[in-house]
């Protein structure tokens, strides 16, 4: 198995992390990502402790290998669930929508490896500075919530302005992706999309469906007019959104109430025509649904084909 030095800093086999994508990366899929000698990620989302100690409990149930937990810093339950990460001493805690720094010394205290995403490399050298372990340098080709630049060009800059290892994340979902972000200076790579067809993920079906069927132009950004930028997979919704977001006479608070609750009908409910589909841009390269230690597996032996060569 493909081996760097992100693997000797977190305890896994493989320099592959799950993204922790909301209402989908549960302690099911982060645990079978985690046996399949990556780290699965449990997503704390918008819920609240008990949820997330659960999650907690039933992953260490299914597996004695390390996983982490992503904190949503928006989250209105953001400084109780970064107390309980802290409290069950969670192995490693991903986090987005903001800067870490005020939880960062609880989280080091009780000897968490902490990895911010990071989409620009001034948010970088603040978390570098905070004291993250590591960082996930996440490109626009991404699915959810994205920035402005693209992995491509957003990596390597990364890579150069900190001394801490980074990870690459948008638009990775085979062995060439791997092998790309090493060569721009990463040490592992955070895959979300084609995690969303592994057997051991729970999203609907629908959901997985809409990844297998997607095309290289099936994914659209919206939200840009309000700077809250998402990309996701063209539907309904999506259309609905954006023609709502560019009327002159709506306000970034109607645009944002259109979009509650999106996102639960399409992982839970399967809605096709009322959910928020979020994919990265590789999902048209994403064609089977199959076990998670596979695409582990995959992804590690086609970058090392490769890079021998």
């Amino acid at each position: 198995m493909l081996h760097t030095p992100l693997c000797d800093l977190l305890g896994i086999e493989a320099p592959v992390l799950q993204g922790g994508m909301a209402w989908i990366a549960d302690a099911r899929l982060a645990a079978a990502v985690s046996n399949g000698g990556g780290l699965g990620i449990i997503s704390a989302m918008n819920a609240g402790g008990d949820y997330l100690r659960e999650q907690i409990a039933l992953c260490r149930s299914l597996t004695d290998r390390p996983f982490g937990v992503n904190i949503m810093l928006m989250s209105p339950h953001v400084a109780e669930v970064a107390q309980i990460v802290a409290e069950e001493r969670v192995p490693v805690v991903t986090t987005g929508a903001g800067s870490p720094a005020a939880y960062m010394p609880a989280w080091l205290a009780a000897g968490i490896k902490v990895i911010p995403v990071v989409a620009s490399v001034a948010s970088a050298r603040m978390a570098a500075r905070a004291g993250a372990h590591a960082l996930i340098a996440e490109g626009m080709e991404s699915g959810g919530h994205i920035g402005e630049l693209t992995t491509m060009v957003l990596v390597p800059q990364i890579c150069d302005a900190v001394d801490i290892p980074v990870i690459a994340a948008g638009g990775i979902a085979d062995g060439r992706g791997v092998a790309a972000s090493l060569m721009l200076g990463a040490v592992g790579v955070q895959v979300g999309t084609r995690f969303l067809v592994a057997e051991e993920c729970g999203v609907h079906q629908v959901y997985k469906d809409k990844v297998l069927e997607a095309t290289d132009i099936s994914t659209v950004m919206t939200g840009r007019r309000f700077g809250d930028t998402c990309r996701c997979i063209k539907n309904g919704f999506a259309r609905n959104y954006l023609k709502i977001e560019f009327d002159p006479a709506a306000s970034a608070d109607q645009v944002a109430n259109f979009g509650v609750g999106a996102l639960r009908r399409a992982a839970i409910e399967g809605d096709a025509k009322n959910g928020c589909f979020l994919a990265g841009q590789c999902a048209g390269m994403v064609k089977t649904e199959q076990p998670a230690a596979e695409i582990i597996r995959e992804l590690c032996d086609g970058a090392e084909r490769l890079l021998k060569r």
